[in-house]
């Protein structure tokens, strides 16, 4: 049996799929590389450049390679963009996943783990926030994923499609094999590293009037490597019969884009000059999470906790990779 992995060549993908192969699974990585890379694709796995439009394909690789459970990562992720092109972020990440659905349930495959997001709450009323909190995303991104999520339980009900999904709050840091290349990169983390790195002049913070300790978005910050093992605990949880599930996947304590830069100044020893811009539409204030539902039914651990060395890992690789996954 194997685990099929859409957009196993992004950022977050390629590090689930490097957890996933340490711990032996049969991969197949199935990513159209719009925006990930073949390079950042583990060695060990099987991989197919295909498009989740592609129903045909898509019903093809799960037969031939008898997939058992799916892990759906592939979708449009900037918050800032999903604003000003609503219809491409809607097409991508629920028209698309719905062929990939579809396809499952015609070839017999009946888990997935999804990769949603916490901005499918929206501007919380409370912090931390708990999976009960009420959704109600500020920007179309939310709205994909949230409206996936509810695909996904009518999906359960219809023809018994088992899923977790999993809400990333910020996923941030790297492994030794791989870390963040975006282009353009909006990540605070990484643009803040290009800026200690001589790649950048200077980086823009985005608002300074917000309703939090120092007037810049909190965030929380997760480690990409502790994500990873969020998704084998989540194939475990449903290869166990367990039936749905949602979990949110964060550090617990929120970080200002201040303090952030503070942390990469330390880290880089590097001077980051900053200048203060408008906030983006659709960013809320304040976004923490509680973890605690993932750590009592699926054990999940998040074992990097501290920031300085989230931020180490992401300088380590950047210094390891200085034109990213272009040298490779």
């Amino acid at each position: 049996m194997a685990v099929l992995v859409t957009g196993g060549a992004g950022y977050i993908g390629s590090v689930v799929v490097e957890t996933l192969a340490d711990r032996g699974e049969q991969i197949v990585v199935l990513d159209n590389l719009e925006n990930g890379h073949r390079a950042a694709v583990d060695e060990r796995v099987t991989f197919l450049q295909s498009d989740l439009a592609d129903r045909a394909a898509i019903e093809k690789v799960l037969v031939a390679h008898r997939v058992d459970c799916v892990v759906h990562l592939a979708a449009y992720a900037e918050v800032a963009e999903s604003v000003e092109q609503p219809a491409k972020y809607f097409r991508n990440n629920v028209a698309n996943g719905l062929t990939l659905l579809d396809a499952m349930v015609s070839a017999g495959v009946y888990s997935i783990v999804f990769s949603s997001t916490a901005a499918v709450y929206g501007t919380p009323e409370q912090v931390p926030i708990t999976e009960q909190h009420p959704t109600n995303p500020d920007n179309p991104y939310g709205w994909s994923k949230l409206a996936f999520e509810k695909i996904l339980d009518s999906y359960y009900v219809a023809y018994g499609t088992r899923y977790v999904s999993l809400r990333y709050f910020n996923a941030a840091g790297a492994t030794q094999e791989h870390g963040e290349d975006h282009r353009p990169e909006t990540h605070l983390i990484p643009r803040l590293l290009e800026v200690a790195a001589g790649k950048r002049d200077k980086i823009e913070i985005f608002g300074s009037e917000f309703d939090t300790k120092d007037g810049t978005c909190v965030r929380d910050y997760v480690h990409v490597k502790d994500i990873a093992s969020a998704h084998l605990l989540a194939l475990d949880f449903l290869r166990a019969e367990g039936q749905t599930g949602i979990f949110n996947l964060g550090n617990g304590n929120g970080f200002s884009n201040l303090e952030v830069v503070e942390a990469a100044r330390v880290v880089t020893g590097n001077d980051i000059p900053i200048e203060f811009g408008p906030p983006r539409q659709g960013d809320p204030a304040s976004l923490v999470a509680s973890s605690e539902k993932a750590r009592s039914q699926l054990g999940w651990e998040h074992r990097t906790t501290d920031l300085d060395a989230v931020i180490s890992s992401a300088w380590n690789w950047m210094r390891a990779h200085p034109s990213g996954y272009e040298s490779q």
